[in-house]
C-alpha cells in the first residue's frame, strides 16, 4: 500500500508525512454517467503535470483512490447534499448529510489517499442571509464536529467564496476558498486579504479557472500561471485549477457552453496544462519558486530572564532555521536558573550576561551586539517556524517598511490550563491597519531594519516586562516608517502554560498600559487603548448573530464582509473543549479585562470600567407587524431578479445592504431567496412583514407579481 497522502497541518501549511507541501490541485468531475473519464487514464497524466491532489465533488469509491493512491494524489473530498436550499427548515437535510459522511467515513477514512474532507461548496449568499449567517455557521461547524467524531484524524473545511466570506467555521482546520479574478492586481489584494480572514489556518483556494469559450486558451494559460506564482509569493498553503476536463455536470445537466477545462472534452491537452505543468514539477514547497536575491543577514535575538526549561526547545528551532546568513544571541537578563549552562549546550549561539535590568534593557544589549542588517526578536517561549527569516527578508524588499511580523500560532495544548490560555483573551496578536500593514507587531515576532530602530532609539527602557513592542511600533509609524504584516513568517509560541501564571500576566500587562498611557496619552480612550486598526486574535473571520454585515443592494454584493473592530479568538482545542474548560475560559473572559483595567488605574493610568459594555443592544419598535411567507416554482436561476425588478418598477424601493430585508413598500417589508433543486428546478422563497389583517392584500399583489413572471406558487 502506498504512503498515507492524508493533510496534516503544519503552522501556515499543510505537510505530507514529515515533509511541508504546496498543494497543486486540480478538479476531476463531476461526469455524466454516460461521458466518464477513466482514473487509470487520467490520473497519470494528472500526476505528470505537477499535480499532488484532486478536489472531488462527489464521493470516490475505492477504485478511484486506489488509482489516486497509486499516483501520489491526495484526494480533497465532498458528499453533495441539500446546502443550496433552505437547509435549516428541513432538519432532515443536515442529517441526511451527518449520515452519509458516517457512512462514507466508516468506509474509507484509513484510506493513504483521502487528504481532507470539504463539507459543503459555496453556500449561496442570499440563502445564507436567508437563514441567518450564525446558524448557518453553527450548522456547518456541527456537520464539522459530527465527522470529526467519525475520523478525527483527517482534516475538515467548508469550500467558502468571496460572498460569504465572513461563514469561516470557527472549528474548521484550513480555510478554503473559491476565486474567480480575472486581473492580477485585484487577485494578489484578495489573497492576502484571505490571508487575514484564515486567522492562524492555512489558506487553500480550491477553486481558480477561465471559462475558454469566452476567452483565448492561451489567455487561460497566461492566467492560470499567474495565479499559481500569486499564490507562492503570498504564502498560500495551496491552490486548486478547475477544472482538468471540459466534460462536466452542474445538478444533474451536462454543461457544454463553459469550458474551464486543462484539457477538451476530447481530451487534448489546452496550453494551460503545458504551462503549469513547467512550473509546478519544480515546485515542492512556496520556496522553490521564490529565490533571495542577496539576501541580507539578520540577527535572532533572544531575551530571557530564568528561562533555561524555554530555552531549550526554543534554540533548537532558531538554529533549525533555513536561511543562508544569520546568527543567534541570548541576551541573558540577570537569570538566577541554568540559563547559561543551556545556551553552552550551544556553541553556534552567542550568550551575553547582564543584570536583570528588564526587557527593553535587554532587547536593546541584543541590537546592541547584533551584527546583521537586521534584528529579528522572539521570545524563549517561543519556536520560529524554519522559514521565518525567508518571509521576513521579504517583507523588507520595500524600503519604506522599518519592522516587519507575522502571526504567532499556539502549538498544540498539552493541557487543560494551557488550552484554555491558548483561546483566553490578552494573548499577543497583531493589530493590522489593512491586509498587508500593521499598527502593532508583538516583541514575539518582530524584525526590525537597524537604520529605523536607530532613528528612534530603541526602545524605551522603562518597559521592564511588556509594552516595549506596543510604544516601538508607535514610535516607527510616527517617525513615518511602515509597519509589514508577512502572514506566512509565523512562531509557534507556548504562553502561560497554567491559568495562575495567566493571569499574573494580564495583571502585569495592566502595569504595562499604564506606561503606554503616560508616553502616549493621545492613544488611550477610558476603556484602555484606542486602536485605529483590526485587532487579530487568531480565530477566522465569522459572523454571529449579531454581527454586522454590508451585503449590498438586494443582498448581491460580490463582496460581503463584516464590520468589526476585533476578530474571533482561537477557539478551544478539541481534545480539552469540554464544561470544565469552558467554565474557566468565560472566567478568563471576565477577570482579564478587570485584571489589566485595575492595575492600569493602579500605576497611573485611566480608571478601571465597572462593567463591560453589553454584548447586545434591544431594538424598540413602536409599530406591530405580522410575518407572513411564500414560495413559488421557478424555471431559471434569473427567476429572484425578475421578480424584485418587477417590484421596484411599480415602487418598490431597496433596503439598506446592511439589513435583512430587499424591498420596502410602506408599511411592507419583504425578503427573498432563491434554493436549487437541479433539473432545472428552483424555488423562490418570499418572507414578509405586514400590519395585522393586511395579509391577504400583500399576498394577493405578491402572487400576481409571481404570475407575471412565471412563477407558480407551490
Amino acid at each position: 500500500m502506498p504512503a498515507s497522502l492524508q493533510l496534516r497541518l503544519d503552522g501556515r501549511f499543510f505537510r505530507r508525512g514529515a515533509d511541508r507541501v504546496f498543494l497543486k490541485a486540480v478538479t476531476y468531475g463531476p461526469f455524466h454517467s454516460d461521458d466518464p473519464l477513466n482514473p487509470q487514464d487520467e490520473f497519470p497524466r494528472i500526476a505528470a503535470a505537477g499535480f499532488n491532489a484532486i478536489r472531488l465533488y462527489d464521493p470516490p469509491d475505492r477504485h478511484l483512490l486506489d488509482a489516486a493512491a497509486d499516483h501520489g494524489l491526495s484526494v480533497l473530498a465532498s458528499i453533495p447534499w441539500p446546502w443550496t436550499r433552505d437547509f435549516l427548515r428541513d432538519a432532515s437535510h443536515l442529517t441526511g448529510a451527518e449520515l452519509a459522511y458516517a457512512e462514507f467515513l466508516e468506509t474509507h477514512q484509513h484510506h493513504p489517499a483521502l487528504g481532507a474532507i470539504l463539507v459543503a461548496n459555496e453556500i449561496p449568499a442570499e440563502l445564507v442571509r436567508w437563514m441567518g449567517p450564525g446558524r448557518v455557521r453553527e450548522a456547518l461547524e456541527h456537520l464539522i464536529s459530527a465527522c470529526r467524531t467519525c475520523a478525527p484524524h483527517l482534516l475538515y473545511a467548508y469550500a467558502n467564496y468571496p460572498s460569504t466570506e465572513y461563514l469561516e467555521p470557527r472549528n474548521a482546520d484550513f480555510t478554503a476558498f473559491n476565486i474567480y479574478l480575472e486581473d492580477a492586481v485585484p487577485l494578489h489584494r484578495y489573497l492576502q486579504r484571505l490571508q487575514n480572514i484564515a486567522g492562524d489556518r492555512p489558506v487553500l483556494v480550491t477553486e481558480f479557472g477561465l471559462d475558454t469559450e469566452r476567452h483565448p486558451e492561451q489567455e487561460q494559460a497566461d492566467l492560470l500561471t499567474t495565479q499559481l506564482t500569486e499564490c507562492l509569493e503570498a504564502g498560500i498553503a495551496g491552490t486548486t485549477f478547475f477544472a482538468w476536463s471540459d466534460r462536466w455536470q452542474n445538478n444533474g445537466r451536462t454543461i457544454d457552453d463553459w469550458s474551464f477545462g486543462l484539457t477538451r472534452r476530447d481530451r487534448s491537452a489546452k496550453p494551460s496544462l503545458a504551462a503549469l505543468g513547467k512550473l509546478q514539477n519544480a515546485i515542492h514547497t512556496n520556496r522553490d519558486a521564490l529565490p533571495l536575491q542577496d539576501p541580507p543577514k539578520f540577527s535572532v535575538v533572544v531575551c530571557s530572564h530564568n528561562g533555561a526549561e524555554l530555552l531549550k526547545t526554543c534554540l533548537p528551532a532558531c538554529l533549525a532555521i533555513d536561511y543562508p546568513d544569520f546568527e543567534v544571541l541570548v541576551i541573558d537578563d540577570g537569570s538566577s536558573d541554568a540559563t547559561a549552562h543551556v545556551v553552552d549546550g550551544f556553541p553556534e549561539v552567542r550568550l551575553i550576561q547582564q543584570e536583570h535590568l528588564g526587557l527593553s534593557v535587554a532587547r536593546n544589549r541584543g541590537a546592541q551586539e547584533a551584527t546583521g542588517d537586521f534584528i529579528a526578536y522572539t521570545d524563549d517561549d517561543c519556536e520560529p517556524d524554519r522559514d521565518w527569516l525567508f518571509w521576513l527578508a521579504r517583507a523588507f524588499a520595500d524600503p519604506a517598511v522599518g519592522a516587519a511580523g507575522g502571526p504567532n500560532i499556539p502549538p498544540k495544548p498539552r493541557s487543560l490550563q494551557e488550552a484554555v490560555v491558548a483561546a483566553a483573551p490578552g494573548a499577543p496578536s497583531h493589530v493590522l491597519l489593512n491586509d498587508t500593514r500593521a499598527e502593532h507587531l508583538p516583541g514575539c515576532n518582530l524584525a526590525l531594519r537597524r537604520s529605523a530602530f536607530q532613528r528612534i532609539r530603541g526602545f524605551r527602557e522603562q518597559f521592564r516586562t511588556a509594552g516595549d513592542d506596543v510604544d516601538l511600533c508607535w514610535r516607527l509609524l510616527d517617525a513615518d516608517w511602515q509597519l509589514a504584516f508577512a502572514p506566512a513568517a509565523f512562531v509557534w509560541h507556548r504562553r502561560r502554560t497554567s491559568f495562575p501564571r495567566y493571569l499574573k500576566q494580564q495583571y502585569g500587562y495592566g502595569h504595562a498600559e499604564a506606561l503606554l498611557c503616560d508616553a502616549h496619552p493621545d492613544r488611550f480612550s477610558i476603556s484602555g487603548i484606542r486602536w485605529e486598526g483590526c485587532i487579530y486574535a487568531g480565530g477566522p473571520v465569522s459572523a454571529g448573530e449579531d454581527d454586522l454585515i454590508d451585503h449590498g443592494p438586494l443582498g448581491a454584493a460580490p463582496y460581503q464582509s463584516i464590520a468589526t473592530h476585533v476578530l474571533p479568538r482561537r477557539p478551544l482545542a478539541t481534545r480539552f473543549d469540554g464544561p470544565a474548560a469552558q467554565t474557566l475560559l468565560r472566567l478568563a473572559e471576565w477577570l482579564s479585562p478587570r485584571l489589566r483595567s485595575w492595575n492600569r488605574w493602579r500605576k497611573g493610568g485611566p480608571p478601571p470600567m465597572l462593567r463591560s459594555p453589553s454584548e447586545t443592544s434591544h431594538i424598540y419598535r413602536d409599530d406591530v407587524r405580522d410575518l407572513g411567507e411564500l414560495s413559488f416554482i421557478a424555471s431559471d436561476s434569473q427567476a429572484r431578479q425578475r421578480f424584485l425588478d418587477h417590484l421596484q418598477e411599480n415602487g418598490w424601493t431597496p433596503r439598506p445592504g446592511t439589513e435583512t430585508w430587499d424591498l420596502e413598500f410602506r408599511p411592507f417589508l419583504l425578503h427573498t431567496a432563491l434554493e436549487t433543486h437541479g433539473g432545472g428546478y428552483y424555488l423562490l422563497r418570499v418572507r414578509f412583514l405586514h400590519p395585522p389583517g393586511q395579509r391577504k392584500e400583500l399576498a394577493s399583489l405578491l402572487r400576481h407579481v409571481a404570475l407575471a413572471n412565471d412563477l407558480h406558487s407551490t
